[in-house]
């Protein structure tokens, strides 16, 4: 069993219910490949570099996940059916990875840029909400 953290970028229309029910429905396909999943995180709505599927924002949602590697192309292969998936990309991380929430870490380092630059990010989140 390896580590990955899987990046994905989702359709910007999915609103509140919507966007739950996809987030969990992407659990589901890691449930199905026997996944255990470490942490989910939805960074909200950020606006992307190019167009991507005719959208210039997304929705983006970061999963870290402890799985056998030849099971990671089945759940991208289910990415990629996916309609409201835009975009993803699967990291293999290291095998001592863990997860660390951005304020425990800012604590640990003692930087208060950090902690400050994780406040920012949450307050940037919620004001485009």
């Amino acid at each position: 069993m390896r580590n990955y953290e899987t990046m994905v970028i989702l359709n910007p229309e999915l609103a509140g219910d919507e966007l739950t029910a996809e987030v969990e429905k992407l659990k589901g396909f890691l449930a199905k490949i026997n996944a255990e999943i470490l942490k989910v995180e939805e960074w909200g709505v950020r606006k992307l570099a190019y167009l991507v599927k005719k959208h210039a924002r997304g929705i983006y949602c970061l999963f870290v996940y402890r799985v056998d590697p030849a099971a990671v192309s089945e759940f991208e292969r289910r990415l990629r059916i996916e309609d409201a998936v835009l975009k993803f990309q699967t990291v293999g991380l290291e095998d001592d990875y863990e997860v660390v929430e951005p304020e425990q870490a800012a604590e640990q380092s003692g930087d208060e840029d950090v902690a400050e630059a994780a406040e920012a990010t949450e307050s940037e989140t919620e004001a485009q909400d």
